[in-house]
C-alpha cells in the first residue's frame, strides 16, 4: 500500500503533544525539582568559596559552574551525573508505554506514520530537555549576578552558551538511548533498567575497564618507550567510547580558557606556548569539535536504530 502524503505528517503536532505530557507529569516535576535542588545547592557553594578568593580571575563567572565547596561537588559534577538521568526519565517508556495503554493502534490509526510518532516523541523530549538546561543557565547567571555583583562578559556568555549546547547533545544521546530501550522491550520496567544498567558502565565502571582494555589491545613493553605512548593513546581511544567523557573533555575546555589540549602532549609541541595564558573562544570551540561531533553522531545513530527497530515492529489493534 503506497502511502499518501508527507511521513512527517503531524509531526510537530506530535512533539509538543510529548513536551505538554512531560512538562505536566508529576515524574518530571520531581526529577526537575531534584535537578534544581542541587543546582542552587552547587552554585550556594560556589559562591561562597569564590568569594573567600582574593586572586584576581578574568574569567571568575565560569568558575560559578567549576568551583567545588566540600561537601558539595561543582554544577558541572552534579549536571553530568543528573542530566542522563532526566533524559531517561522522559523516554523509558515512549514506545511501550503506548503498547501498555493499548494506544499505539489508535495513535496511528490517525494520518500519523511511525515516522512522524517515533520523531516526534524524540524532538518532544530533547525540547523538554532544552527548557530544563536554559532555565538552570538562566539561574546560574541569574544568581551570580546577584549574588556576585559582577555581570558575566561577553567571552564567558559565548562559552556558557557552547556549554548549554554540549550539554543538549549530551542529553540528546541519552534521550535517544532510552528511546531504543523502549522501543526493544514492551515492558516499561525492562527498558528503564536496560537503560540505567548502560548509564551506571559509562559513569562508574567505564574508568575501570578502560585501564584492562587498554592493557590488553596494547600492552606495555619495559623496552619499548614507545610501547608506553601506544597505550596511551589506546587508553584515550577507550575511554572517549563513553559520552561521559566526551562530555567531561567539553566541560573542561569551555570553561576552563586555560585548557589547550585534549590528547597526549609532547614536550615539543609545548615550545613557545605561552603556558596558563587562556584559549579565545574560538580556538576552545575547535578543540571540542571533535567530542561534539562525536556525541551527535551518537545520538543519531542510536536514534536511527530505534528507528528502524520500530519501522520493523508489527502492531496489534
Amino acid at each position: 500500500m503506497q502511502r499518501e502524503g508527507s511521513p512527517f505528517t503531524g509531526l510537530s503536532t506530535v512533539a509538543l503533544k510529548e513536551a505538554a505530557d512531560h512538562l505536566t507529569s508529576a515524574r518530571m516535576h520531581l526529577v526537575v525539582l531534584l535537578v534544581l535542588l542541587t543546582a542552587v545547592g552547587a552554585i550556594y557553594g560556589a559562591i561562597g568559596e569564590i568569594k573567600n578568593t582574593v586572586s584576581e580571575d578574568p574569567f571568575l563567572f565560569l568558575r560559578l559552574f567549576t568551583t567545588a565547596r566540600e561537601p558539595l561537588p561543582s554544577f558541572v559534577s552534579f549536571l553530568g551525573f543528573l542530566l542522563p538521568l532526566v533524559a531517561i526519565a522522559l523516554a523509558f517508556d515512549a514506545i511501550n508505554g503506548e503498547y501498555g495503554r493499548r494506544t499505539m493502534s489508535r495513535i496511528l490509526a490517525q494520518p500519523i506514520y511511525r515516522d512522524a510518532l517515533l520523531t516526534g516523541k524524540f524532538l518532544g523530549g530533547m525540547l523538554v530537555l532544552a527548557i530544563v538546561l536554559l532555565t538552570l543557565w538562566l539561574l546560574m547567571t541569574g544568581l551570580g549576578i546577584l549574588l556576585l555583583g559582577l555581570p558575566p562578559s561577553g567571552e564567558e556568555v559565548l562559552r556558557g552558551v557552547a556549554y548549554l549546547l554540549c550539554s543538549l547533545a549530551y542529553g540528546g544521546v541519552w534521550l535517544a538511548v532510552a528511546l531504543l530501550f523502549s522501543t526493544l522491550f514492551r515492558s516499561s520496567a525492562t527498558s528503564a533498567l536496560a537503560a540505567l544498567s548502560l548509564w551506571l558502565l559509562f559513569a562508574v565502571f567505564w574508568s575501570m575497564l578502560t585501564p584492562l582494555v587498554a592493557g590488553a589491545l596494547a600492552p606495555i613493553d619495559p623496552l619499548d618507550p614507545m610501547t608506553a605512548v601506544h597505550h596511551a593513546e589506546i587508553t584515550q581511544i577507550v575511554s572517549r567510547i563513553s559520552p561521559n567523557t566526551l562530555y567531561g573533555e567539553m566541560t573542561l575546555a569551555l570553561l576552563d580558557p586555560a585548557t589547550r589540549s585534549l590528547g597526549i602532549v609532547f614536550l615539543s609541541q609545548l615550545q613557545g606556548a605561552l603556558m596558563g595564558a587562556p584559549l579565545p573562544f574560538g580556538q576552545s570551540a575547535l578543540l571540542i569539535w571533535p567530542q561534539l561531533a562525536g556525541l551527535v553522531a551518537a545520538m543519531v545513530l542510536v536514534f536511527t536504530i530505534a528507528y528502524v527497530t520500530f519501522q520493523r515492529q508489527e502492531i496489534r489493534a
